[in-house]
């Protein structure tokens, strides 16, 4: 896969953390650009908020028709028969935009991992594949990959905020808590958030969100 294009969103003139922020299926870098000013930050916070586009690919859901996605879905069980290889390719992808970050002199504390759906499947899968460790992972009405590493790693201790909606229809909320069990059985921090809503991001949630990137960051 060749370098990801992205948005750059800073809120101060010399950031000194970074948020990579994954869209999901059929989306593109500008879905979760205008969560930013809903997040209120203390000014005081210089973060760069990265959004890539993913690549335009065949989704065999989709008829095979192209769309931008991080990886193939082939059916309406998003976890099963997964694409192991579009997965790891993802991955490493967003691997090349954090070691550009720490390459410009963020540390790798200070940065987080973010996705949204199945770009929160590759949040998961990189951040615990990261060679050092992250501020944290954040997998938003998400899973974790059948082929995500687990255990002996350099982000075993790092924070993971998953949130999910209790009546999403397109990722089960199932998945969501099977995810976390997976997790914290491998001793993984976990910080679970559920709300009654359905494939989507609310108020509540982004409220939430403000707080953990507040705690991680100050």
């Amino acid at each position: 896969m060749s370098e990801l294009d992205f948005i750059t969103l800073q809120t101060g003139p010399h950031p000194d953390a970074a948020i990579i922020w994954l869209h999901g299926l059929g989306a593109s870098g500008h879905d979760f650009a205008a969560i930013v000013p809903q997040l209120h930050l203390p000014p005081a916070l210089a973060i760069r908020f990265i959004f890539p586009h993913a690549p335009v690919r065949p989704i065999t859901i989709n008829q095979g028709y192209p769309m931008p996605g991080w990886y193939d879905i082939t059916g309406l069980k998003i976890a099963d028969d997964e694409d192991e290889a579009g997965i790891k390719a993802s991955s490493s992808a967003v691997h090349a935009l954090c070691q550009q970050q720490e390459a410009a002199g963020i540390a790798s504390r200070r940065i987080i991992v973010a996705g949204f759906s199945q770009g929160g499947a590759v949040a998961l899968h990189c951040g615990l594949d990261y060679p050092a460790p992250l501020g944290g992972i954040m997998a938003l009405s998400s899973y974790l990959p059948q082929c995500a590493p687990l255990g002996a790693t350099a982000n075993q201790s790092t924070e993971i905020f998953m949130a999910h909606g209790r009546l999403d229809n397109v990722v089960e909320f199932d998945y969501g808590e099977k995810s976390r069990e997976a997790l914290e059985k491998f001793g993984y921090a976990v910080k679970w958030h559920e709300y009654a809503m359905a494939h989507s991001v609310s108020a509540e949630e982004i409220q939430d969100i403000r707080r953990w990137l507040i705690e991680k960051f100050e």
